[in-house]
Formats: structure tokens, sequence, C-alpha cells
């Protein structure tokens, strides 16, 4: 038996998830709420298997009661279900512990596999949401420092974390030691990098060179 807890803070879509999921009869709803902190209060007494939390809530957000639900019942897996797709938003929920995340447009045709994901404890996203995911994704990607390095750049920060001098670094790559050091210098400029010391923390960081 799926043990679920609903939280909606408008009555009729409450009572339409709930309808939805009782269709199945090894699935129960053993608590709603019509608010946030509620929704933690019953999460702690009830130890759902799933909460089913819309976002914008009074007293207590989805996302903060996400956050609370994982404190007060660890075991408890949170689907965020919500008319709100923003890709900054989907990432708020995931960092705070949520598992799922369906849009209330896509009920009809995702909320009971999304429910039968979270109960393996897999995660679960409706097809446009995994779109934002992805191009929320690929936009920080195409907006990191490292992805600005050119190649031999990205050479230089290896031989210079390995403990190479700006000798060693010319002699090896067959350049001139002012071009190391204006690779050297760009590099520095680039990754917003103070000292040697920060680079190579970055290469030990990003896997350049190991530890």
């Amino acid at each position: 038996m799926i043990r679920l807890l609903v939280a909606d803070d408008h009555e009729l879509m409450r009572r339409g998830i709930c309808q939805l999921l009782q269709m199945r009869k090894d699935w129960q709803v053993c608590g709603e709420a019509g608010n946030g902190r509620q929704a933690v209060e019953l999460a702690a007494q009830l130890k759902p298997d799933i909460a089913i939390l819309d976002i914008g809530m009074p007293d207590l957000n989805g996302l903060e009661a996400t956050r609370q639900i994982k404190k007060v019942s660890p075991q408890t897996e949170v689907l965020i279900f919500t008319m709100h797709e923003s890709d900054q938003l989907v990432h708020q929920v995931l960092s705070a512990g949520a598992l799922g995340y369906v849009l209330k447009s896509d009920a009809a045709r995702y909320l009971t596999s999304a429910v039968e994901s979270l109960a393996d404890h897999k995660p679960f996203f409706s097809a446009k949401v995994s779109g934002t995911v992805l191009e929320g994704f690929l936009k920080a990607r195409d907006a990191s420092p490292s992805d600005r390095l050119t190649p031999r750049e990205r050479e230089i920060i290896q031989l210079l974390a390995e403990g190479k001098s700006n000798k060693e670094v010319s002699g090896i790559l067959g350049i001139s030691i002012k071009t190391t050091e204006t690779h050297r210098s760009s590099i520095m400029k680039k990754l917003d990098l103070k000292s040697l010391a920060d680079l190579v923390r970055y290469a030990v960081r990003n896997k350049i060179v190991e530890t």
C-alpha cells in the first residue's frame, strides 16, 4: 500500500487529485492539507510514502515545506505538483529535496506515473519540466567559466597544477616564456583566481589533475 499526503490550498484541486489517486486500490490518501505548515505537521505524524505539494500555498510555501518534510520524515518522497515551470524553481525544489515535478496541466498524463516512480525512489519529471531542466542545464553549462578556456589554456592549467614552472611549461609546449605568462594571466582572469594555489585547487576540483 502506497500512502499519500496531498497538500494544495485550492480545495477543488485537492479533492480532484485525491479522487484521481484513489482510483488505485493499492494507494491510500492518508492526509490532506490546505497549507504548507499543515502539510509538514501531517508528514511528521503520518510518515507518508509520498507527499504531493503545490508551490504557492499560504503560511508555508511548497519549497520550504519540502525542506521541512525531508527533515521530519526523511523517508517521504516529495512530488511538486504545480502550474509553474521555471528552471530556477525546478532547481530550487530539487535542492530542497523533492524527487519529482509535475505540472498541473499534465496531471491526467503523468501524475500516476510520477507516483509510481517516486514509490520506487526514482525521480520523475513531466515532459515540459524535463525540457525546462535541460534548458537550464545547458544555459548553466554555456555560462561556465571553464568553457571559455582555450585548449592551450587547459593544457597549461594541468602543467602548472602538476608543479611545472613557466619555463618548463614553455619547453613542453614549444612556446616562449612570454607566451606562457600571457596564457597564465588570461587563465587567472577568466577563472577569477588570485594565486597558483587557487589554480591548483581549481584543477583538483574539476578533475584536471589527480591528488
